[in-house]
């Protein structure tokens, strides 16, 4: 039985390929229903916290003046006509300090503009029994305020404020001039302009030309001392300035029904139903200043400036706890969104996520000094899973896209590439077959698998690279029976020449000797190699101490007999001992020597530097000359780097730099190029001797 047959490891590739297919195909699906799972928890939890920031929001203004305001005043005020007073957060208005009605009505809301400079407010103190007083302030641009005439019947030729009150069947009507004060301002007093105050009449007896003063009726105006416009000069008359001025107005019903009961009703049922109307005159018969009847251009704040603020869905309910009356609800609409696929809501709402779907609600208290609110916030959580379903309705083609476009890469591979790897596979392994039973190669085999497609041009060049490997394979192996027969002829006619020099030239003190015993070490080396670099990785070294300072001398002073002229030793006197083999030492030596000599400035020397340390011994060989770049500072030691590369039959194969480190290898040290000030150094280190 073969067992390779029923293995799976010829399987292997393309059960992990498709593998890989359902893999891809269960992540997508799982991708996305992560990232829905991950966007509805987040969703929830981003409006869990905009919920919470809108109840805050809700709450510091309600408990503010303005929200106060609109808590006592739950029905806005009308767009146009008379005016209606409101109830206000305060007991009463400090009406006659400037600064105090100015803060008090601007903190609560109440002002309402009138054109682009004007303003009004109208309302009455939450305590009854500060009195029956309707309070008005205002604001508007005018000319230099005229004064009217203390005494003088007529008041058409002062700035005045005209007022009227309609109460239960009964109007009051006062005409104000403005009458300057001549006392000086009290230190805390920081107006500067006019001011003066609103003596009140009656409209009735200025038109019987005898008015005597209303008492109760008080009021002030003070007028900003600064131009409004800044070309002209503040001491200009006809320059418009802004003035504020404030109004007590006693309501005589209010008053006789504050005295009626025992415990008043108030604010009175009837509040909505008071149209007070304000307009402010200039001299002489022109338009108003200031008139209340155009209606506001901008409404005080009412809690239907509260809907902005709440989110899509949510509502807000509040109910004034001393009666239980529960004002007009508030709901934020939903805005509407395109429309989502069923299926992928009702999959958006079975992915868990922790209190999904479950209504918010938060419980506020609000303390006025008319009683206390409670205000009730719900939430909406619908709405996020609403837009959530839209986009995810969005994400399902995509989805869909990427299933689709990866179950057709899956069958494209598996019919057009995965069957016919089978065949290619099958053949390859009949082809492994051969070579291990004939030692041969035979692309027969791949000759039908050969065509135009990806895997054809595969086989092809599978067929095509079996035949050249088997033909490089046949010439690589007659050229290197032929080289080994041609070192084979060079060595043994070398060798015996040199025996003959040997014995002429035997004494230890004749030069020759040493050189004729170099050049049959580096024969000895070479014999028999069908490399040269295979042959110098290969040699073998006898490693002994010699002296450094002796050999470099011996090697300066003799340098001229291998023309290299003007070789200069630097060193120390005594001796230095290393330990490496003394004709390999001088073979590198030799080398570097002869690189220096090509590259040097004509009559210029070559510095040999000795120096010695604890351990080791450097030699430094420096020649003047042009420097070598420094991307090749590591790539001239290897073997057939030269920048001559057409000389090879003048002895420059760039072996020479390869034969220094390999020797500085195999006797334990190192050599290294460096460029130096004016030319290059090559450093060797070697092991000092013990």
């Amino acid at each position: 039985m073969n067992w390779r047959r029923l293995s799976i490891v010829p399987y292997r590739a393309r059960l992990l390929l498709r593998a890989a297919f359902a893999f891809l195909m269960a992540a997508t699906v799982g991708l996305a229903l992560s990232v829905l799972q991950q966007e509805k928890q987040l969703s929830y939890k981003n409006y869990e916290g905009s919920f919470q920031k809108t109840r805050v929001q809700i709450a510091a203004t309600l408990r503010h003046p303005t929200g106060q305001l609109a808590l006592l005043n739950p029905q806005p005020m009308a767009s146009g006509g008379a005016l209606h007073p409101l109830l206000l957060p305060f007991a009463a208005l400090d009406f006659d300090d400037l600064q105090k009605v100015q803060q008090a009505v601007a903190m609560s809301g109440c002002l309402a503009q009138y054109g682009n400079n004007g303003s009004l407010c109208v309302g009455i103190g939450n305590n009854p029994w500060a009195g029956g007083f309707i309070y008005v302030a205002g604001s508007f641009d005018g000319a230099q305020l005229v004064p009217h005439i203390r005494g003088d019947q007529v008041v058409d030729y002062a700035h005045r404020v005209k007022v009227k009150v309609t109460l239960r069947g009964q109007t009051d009507e006062w005409i104000a001039p403005f009458e300057e004060s001549s006392a000086p301002q009290t230190p805390g007093h920081r107006y500067g302009g006019m001011r003066g105050r609103l003596t009140g009449f009656t409209a009735a007896d200025v038109a019987r030309g005898k008015a005597p003063v209303v008492k109760d009726f008080r009021g002030w105006i003070w007028q900003n001392p600064r131009c409004n416009r800044p070309d002209l000069a503040d001491d200009d008359p006809s320059c418009a300035r802004s003035a504020f001025f404030s109004l007590r107005l006693p309501i005589t019903a209010l008053q006789e029904a504050l005295f009626d009961k025992r415990r008043p009703e108030w604010p009175p049922a009837d509040l909505d139903r008071i149209n007070v109307s304000i307009a402010v005159l200039a001299p002489g018969d022109g338009a108003p200043l200031l008139d209340s009847g155009t209606g506001p251009a901008a409404p005080p704040f009412s809690l239907t400036d509260l809907k902005p603020m709440l989110l899509p869905g949510e509502s807000l309910q509040i109910k004034r706890l001393s009666d239980g009356v529960q004002l007009p609800l508030l709901v934020a609409p939903i805005d509407p969104e395109e429309q989502s696929w069923n299926f992928v809501t009702a999959l958006i709402r079975r992915l868990p996520v922790d209190a999904y779907d479950v209504p918010l609600s938060a419980k506020e208290i609000i303390a006025t000094p008319a009683g206390s609110y409670e205000v009730l916030l719900k939430g909406d959580v619908r709405s996020v899973s609403k837009s959530l379903s839209v986009v995810a309705s969005r994400l399902v083609w995509f989805v869909g896209a990427m299933l689709a476009a990866l179950m057709l890469a899956w069958l494209v591979i598996e019919i057009g590439i995965i069957r016919r790897i089978k065949v290619l596979v099958k053949r390859a392994d009949d082809v492994g077959e051969q070579v291990k039973a004939a030692r041969g190669f035979s692309e027969a085999g791949l000759a039908d698998l050969r065509g135009e497609d990806e895997l054809g041009v595969l086989a092809t060049g599978l067929h095509d690279l079996l035949r050249r490997v088997r033909e490089d394979v046949e010439r690589e192996n007659i050229r290197a029976e032929q080289e080994r027969n041609m070192w084979h002829a060079v060595g043994h006619e070398i060798m015996s020449p040199l025996q003959s020099l040997m014995v002429l030239h035997g004494a230890a003190e004749d030069q020759s000797h040493r050189y004729i015993n170099r050049m049959q070490q580096a024969i000895r080396v070479l014999y028999g190699r069908a490399s040269p670099s295979e042959a110098f990785q290969s040699s073998e070294l006898q490693v002994a101490e010699i002296d450094l300072t002796a050999f470099l001398r011996h090697v300066a002073a003799n340098a001229s007999c291998v023309g290299i002229e003007n070789v200069l030793f630097h060193g120390p006197e005594e001796t230095v001992s290393a330990r490496a083999d003394e004709y390999s030492l001088e073979d590198v030596v030799t080398h570097v020597l002869r690189n220096a000599q090509r590259y040097r400035h004509p009559d210029t020397p070559i510095d040999i530097t000795l120096e010695a340390g604890d351990t080791g011994a450097t030699i430094t060989i420096h020649n003047q000359g042009p420097q070598i770049a420094a991307d090749m500072l590591d790539k001239i030691f290897e073997y057939g780097v030269s920048d001559q590369p057409e000389s090879g039959a003048d002895g420059n194969r760039g072996q020479g730099l390869f034969v220094a480190k390999t020797y500085m290898a195999k006797m334990g040290g190192t050599i290294v190029a460096q460029n130096r000030a004016g030319g290059v150094s090559f450093i060797l280190n070697l092991q000092r001797g013990a």
